[in-house]
């Protein structure tokens, strides 16, 4: 069906909460996706200019604390007068040398701690003398290379074989004697893993990625996370970042940003001096956003709510509207009756239900006598509670499959479903003697009033007027008679 033609075919009730619907649902999603796309402007310059920049002074300062301050114990065993001199006097009485380095390892809480004397080319450790350095051992290429350093300390990552060859982060000192000559190469260590739980804890804490790299943009640490940096070895292999690679090492510090996978990534970069590396902190744009989404989605689920609710509300309201329209437009004022309005609706329907089921219908049309000779005499105020009194004795005695109508008046009409011509005449009876047994109060004085009545029956294909008509008829014959009585349509097939 045609989409304008089917909204014809809605009723107004429909069309309204329709329309009501669609007004409320475009205002709401208009202000939140306004508001959502305001948020996420504010939030990306908010990346850039504040927050990745505080995290990066933050675990800055962190870093200070956890990998900065090795350098800084080395850096003073290498100027420690007790060691050099010690190295001077012949490296005589080790286990002096290694209470001075297990006291350095249990003071400041370092993994390891080790000197290598370049004299006698023996590596001291904490638990004693741990083996002779020789220029052909693989494992102690790291000693000549210090040997060799122009600055004065280098980090490196190695096997450590004091601890089962656990993987260890070094810082190598070189020591100098009181005249500035070379004597050896001492320092502490911190195991990898140590040092990676700090970054995860610095990652969990700051809800960034962290990672580190060296000068040559190789990666030297990493955090597990999302991003997932670990996996990657060099700058040069994550995705969207490789041709900036060089333009980010070589400003050393600053703020960039990336497109990788569909999503927007922005990195803030701090050069290290103490360490040499760099430090990257790294959040991705559907990481900062993500919380406004969340806001936009719990936005919209209420405006949703609160849709529904006003929908809801209207449509009662409406619902209560219209009923009390039909209602109006159904019951008679005064009485409170089925007005003849009303009446023609549920005739039909009765109607239509005594031919389908096969059941008898009978209509009694009733008349208050002499009702104009009592407005009359008494004013039409008074006539106006004669009528509600009658109206209210022909309801409470009824069923309530019954129809009871104001015909006009004072001429009431019965409809009796299921009930044959005998029956309904012994209703109209028993209607007649209630009313003219009653006793109607107007001004305090008490009056009586009676009723005639015509019944009629149902006839198959009967319409409306006819039926209605025939009870009109003999209504006029039991006035004529002499009012007060009842006169009843013969049964079918009576002479």
């Amino acid at each position: 069906m045609n989409p304008n033609r089917l909204l014809r075919n809605l009723n107004d009730r429909t069309r309204l909460l329709l329309i009501l619907a669609i007004l409320l649902c475009a205002g709401f999603a208009a202000t939140s996706l306004v508001s959502y796309s305001v948020s996420r402007a504010s939030i990306r310059d908010a990346i850039v200019a504040t927050e990745l920049p505080l995290t990066s002074d933050n675990v800055y300062s962190e870093i200070q604390k956890d990998l900065v301050r090795p350098i800084l114990i080395s850096s003073m065993m290498a100027r420690d007068t007790f060691l050099r001199e010690w190295v001077l006097g012949g490296e005589r009485d080790v286990p002096k040398m290694t209470r001075y380095l297990k006291e350095i390892m249990s003071h400041y809480g370092t993994f390891t701690s080790f000197f290598v004397s370049d004299k006698s080319r023996t590596y001291y450790h904490a638990d004693g003398v741990l083996k002779q350095i020789k220029e052909n051992e693989p494992r102690d290429v790291w000693y000549f290379r210090v040997r060799d350093l122009k600055e004065p300390y280098e980090i490196n990552v190695d096997p450590d074989l004091a601890n089962r060859d656990k993987l260890t982060i070094f810082i190598n000192y070189r020591v100098y004697d009181f005249d500035h000559r070379f004597i050896g190469a001492t320092g502490v260590g911190l195991t990898v893993d140590a040092v990676l739980g700090m970054i995860h804890d610095y990652q969990e804490r700051y809800g960034r990625s962290i990672f580190f790299t060296d000068a040559q943009g190789r990666i030297v640490l990493a955090g597990q996370q999302k991003n997932n940096y670990a996996n990657v070895r060099s700058l040069g292999e994550i995705e969207g970042l490789a041709e900036r690679a060089g333009e980010i090492l070589r400003a050393g510090s600053g703020s960039f940003s990336f497109d990788a996978n569909g999503q927007r990534h922005y990195l803030n970069v701090r050069y290290i001096p103490e360490l040499k590396w760099h430090l990257f902190v790294a959040k991705t744009e559907d990481q900062a956003l993500s919380e406004i989404q969340r806001t936009l989605y719990i936005n919209l689920a209420l405006c949703s709510a609160i849709t529904l609710l006003v929908l809801g509300i209207v449509y009662l309201a409406v619902n209560r509207y219209q009923r009390r329209l039909e209602e109006l437009a159904t019951t008679d004022s005064l009485t409170g009756l089925t007005n003849r309005h009303g009446l023609r609706l549920l005739l039909d329907q009765a109607m239509r239900e005594a031919d389908r089921l096969n059941t008898p219908l009978c209509a009694i049309m009733l008349d208050v006598d002499h009702f104009k000779r009592f407005n009359d005499s008494y004013g039409h105020l008074a006539g106006d509670r004669i009528l509600q009194g009658v109206a209210q004795r022909l309801r409470n005695s009824r069923r309530a499959s019954d129809i009871v109508c104001r015909w006009g008046g004072e001429e009431f009409l019965v409809i009796l479903k299921n009930t044959d011509l005998p029956a309904a005449a012994k209703v109209a009876e028993d209607l007649r003697a209630r009313v003219a047994n009653a006793s109607f109060h107007v001004d305090g004085i008490a009056v009586h009033t009676t009723l005639s009545a015509g019944v009629a029956r149902y006839r198959p294909q009967d319409v409306q007027d006819g039926f209605i008509l025939r009870a009109d008829t003999l209504l006029y014959e039991a006035k004529e008679a002499g009012r007060n009585r009842v006169c009843s349509e013969k049964p079918e097939g009576a002479d």
